[in-house]
């Protein structure tokens, strides 16, 4: 594919991830499998193995087909408030994985050295620029801005703030932007901002090679932007990570779960700890129902508001040809604007 234009803007994105195509792909449990990796993989992106709760012995398995099977780098993304997260760290921490992403919330200073002492590049994400430099300050290697537009869990600040916060300050690692991402007119413009690359979650699950059931996927093409809707939080007593889900029976069920638990806390039957670790359940079980047994009724059908861009379901070669495709002539349209 050409792409003498996007040649000028990523190779910070290409070094650091150790691939053709600076494009990443979202953690999404039960769907960013060894399969799903390797597709983005066999096209020249950048695959993350999603951590999820997998219990450690599955984890393992999982790594350990990708470190047999991939040429290329790879990475892991591990949720930070996640109930197997300890026992994944230390499975990560004896693998050879290139690069492992902190989701969920802000890794600690001693996780973030603990990989990198066995040999791995660390990624967190930002929400702010104070988190930022923080996070550089604990060593990570580069950040990801993901705007509230995603789906899953999300921060609370849209991605036009973020770029302002964050990639406009110009931090000292690489930055790569996610969230309500889908073309490849896009990604030119965020590349001409100084990303280093982008991740791309809600347009991979519409990939022929994703295993999400096709009911799950026939439920993306319906759907309109308006319709992935984020949680709200009922009780700062019970600080929950939003969660942005196409509307159905599953978000009506977890605000009555929010509900029932905030009454225990009330009446001191339940830990705030406990309590949340009920909260990722839901969302992990529910998550399991759409994606692997097709409940679009009832199970969590997480989506970015990207989802009112993607109407059909592609070969993951075309995916990547239409994103490269298209970024290259918008940046040879904006040049020509430029120069005349």
């Amino acid at each position: 594919m050409n792409t003498k234009q996007l040649d000028k803007l990523w190779q910070t994105g290409r070094d650091f991830l150790g691939v053709q195509y600076p494009m990443l792909c979202g953690a999404m449990t039960w769907i960013s499998d060894f399969a799903l990796v390797k597709t983005i993989h066999d096209n020249g992106g950048f695959g993350v193995l999603a951590g999820g709760n997998l219990p450690p012995d599955q984890l393992e398995a999982a790594v350990d087909q990708c470190v047999a099977e991939l040429k290329h780098p790879f990475g892991v993304n591990l949720i930070t408030i996640a109930p197997y997260y300890p026992e994944q760290l230390e499975v990560l921490r004896r693998k050879d994985v290139p690069v492992v992403i902190f989701a969920g919330n802000f890794p600690h200073k001693h996780d973030v050295r603990k990989m990198k002492d066995s040999g791995k590049k660390t990624v967190a994400f930002a929400s702010t620029m104070s988190i930022a430099n923080q996070q550089i300050r604990f060593g990570v290697d580069a950040l990801i801005l993901e705007g509230s537009e995603a789906g899953g869990h999300i921060g609370q600040v849209s991605l036009t703030v973020l770029l302002q916060q964050v990639l406009f300050e110009r931090p000292s690692v690489p930055v790569f932007v996610a969230g309500g991402l889908a073309t490849g007119r896009m990604m030119a413009h965020l590349l001409l901002m100084g990303a280093a690359g982008c991740q791309f979650g809600t347009l991979f699950v519409m990939s022929e090679e994703c295993t999400a059931h096709p009911d799950f996927k026939k439920a993306f093409i319906k759907a309109r932007a308006r319709e992935a809707v984020a949680t709200p939080t009922f009780d700062k007593r019970l600080p929950i990570v939003p969660v942005r889900a196409l509307r159905n029976k599953g978000t009506d069920e977890f605000g009555r779960l929010q509900l029932e638990l905030m009454q225990k806390l009330r009446d001191q039957e339940m830990s705030r700890y406990d309590a949340q670790i009920l909260v990722e359940k839901f969302w992990v079980g529910g998550l399991r129902r759409a994606v692997v047994d097709g409940d679009t009724e009832k199970g969590s059908l997480m989506a970015g508001q990207s989802v009112g861009l993607v109407k059909q379901i592609k070969p993951m070669a075309q995916i990547f040809a239409d994103l490269i495709g298209d970024a290259e002539d918008e940046l040879t349209r904006v040049h020509r604007q430029l120069c005349g």
